[in-house]
């Protein structure tokens, strides 16, 4: 008979830890894994201090789990969480661990959910994100923001909102900017606060950012993921009804390795890959109008060409976009040149169905 997770669970009941309890009782067992005759799980201290002396209690704690039958390896990784984030008024707090779920999250009244990924960070990924929701919100769409960037948050600096958000028992309510709701943990914390967490604290955040806000009736929900490949990004393509993922990459040999690491992963994980971005693809000098292409020229639609997906869109590297996003108020939410770029880029998605 196949080892279950319960029976690892009561293996682990049997190993005591100071204080009187053992690993079950005290809430320590995390993420438990049975692959085969392999078994995973991960023991979770209340603070770095404590995991520190456990090693003994990790190594008995494999010890059980490799005496229950039909078990041939077991690996037990030994960690500890930081703190949650600082709660709203009303004491909500974002963080801990995950809760299971039924089947993959779909916020309530959402039609859509919009991935933007990048291989790396410095690609303007996150820039996309917000001008993108401001265009589409312009084309007529109702449309919200998820900043799932949470070691760096940075769309309440680009979407210009500083407030708070409030809450109505577990229900978080989000901000408006620039006909766009807007949720980000850079809400919950000063501006300079590090998030200091491991993966399934991460994970847990993300959970609750998408099932505990209210996010109303949306055409489409943008999330603007951290850059590579980790535990937000699985988390969200596995964990929610995602409909598609953007690509954001520079065309830069170095971006575009990356790029095509968050390709793989979201086909990986069946997610649709929409199309990809290409950002900072060239420089027009303001004082000479000359153009050069900083970041080198033509990688990304190469490489769209060869995967068969469109190339939404190629943005150039542009000051005012930069200004823009500083100072709170996303370039596609004005007039000219830039901001025409972000809407063609909104009427692509629009007339694909994806928005």
């Amino acid at each position: 008979m196949a080892v279950t997770e319960q029976d690892v669970r009561n293996a682990l009941a049997t190993i005591a830890i100071p204080g009187g309890q053992d690993l079950i009782s005290a809430d320590m067992i995390r993420a438990v894994q049975i692959d085969g005759a392999t078994v995973r799980f991960v023991i979770e201290a209340p603070s770095p201090e404590i995991a520190r002396q456990m090693e003994a209690v990790r190594k008995a704690a494999e010890a059980a789990v490799a005496d229950l039958p039909g078990v041939v390896s077991v690996s037990a990784a030994l960690t500890a969480h930081g703190p949650a984030a600082a709660p709203p008024a009303s004491g909500v707090k974002i963080g801990g661990h995950p809760k299971k779920q039924a089947g993959p999250i779909k916020p309530s009244g959402v039609a859509r959910i919009l991935a933007v990924g990048s291989g790396k960070g410095g690609v303007g990924k996150s820039t996309v994100s917000s001008n993108l929701a401001v265009a589409l919100a312009r084309s007529g769409r109702r449309v919200g923001l998820l900043d799932a960037d949470i070691y760096g948050p940075s769309q309440p600096r680009m979407m210009g909102v500083t407030d708070r958000p409030t809450s109505e028992g577990d229900t978080i309510i989000p901000l408006q900017a620039h006909g766009v709701t807007v949720m980000s943990i850079g809400l919950m914390l000063p501006e300079d606060k590090a998030v200091i967490w491991r993966g399934p604290m991460l994970m847990g955040a993300l959970q609750q950012m998408l099932s505990q806000v209210r996010w109303g009736t949306l055409d489409v929900l943008i999330v603007d993921l951290p850059p590579g490949t980790g535990d937000v990004a699985m988390t969200l393509c596995q964990k929610a009804q995602v409909t598609g993922a953007i690509v954001v990459s520079t065309p830069q040999d170095v971006a575009l390795l990356d790029a095509r690491k968050a390709l793989d992963m979201f086909d990986t994980l069946k997610t649709p890959v929409l199309g990809l971005v290409e950002n900072m693809a060239v420089f027009t000098c303001p004082h000479c109008g000359g153009q050069s292409h900083i970041f080198g020229s033509g990688g990304v639609a190469e490489e769209a060409a060869q995967r068969g997906v469109p190339l939404l869109a190629q943005l150039p590297l542009d000051l005012d976009t930069r200004l823009a996003g500083d100072g709170g108020v996303p370039v596609a939410a004005g007039d000219g040149p830039l901001a025409e770029a972000y809407g063609a880029l909104a009427a692509r998605l629009i007339e694909g169905g994806m928005a």
